[in-house]
């Protein structure tokens, strides 16, 4: 496995995470891995509206809505 180093932290970030740790009965440096780990892999990028409209099926003319 591969390590991370984080430097330049402002002490309020630290903080949290330490309390955010506690909260969760894991330790700072297994809250971080976590963190890192529901952001970036179980909650991967979310598409913008353009991309999820541009990767729709097309369907063909909505006739069924002509009300002329």
């Amino acid at each position: 496995m591969s390590q991370l180093l984080v430097r330049d932290l402002d002490d309020e970030i630290v903080d949290a995470l330490k309390r955010s740790a506690a909260a969760n009965g894991r330790s700072a440096e297994a809250e971080h891995r976590e963190i890192l780990r529901a952001h970036l892999i179980k909650h991967p990028k979310k598409r913008s509206f353009k991309e999820a409209l541009a990767e729709m099926p097309y369907f063909g003319d909505d006739d069924l809505f002509d009300l002329r």
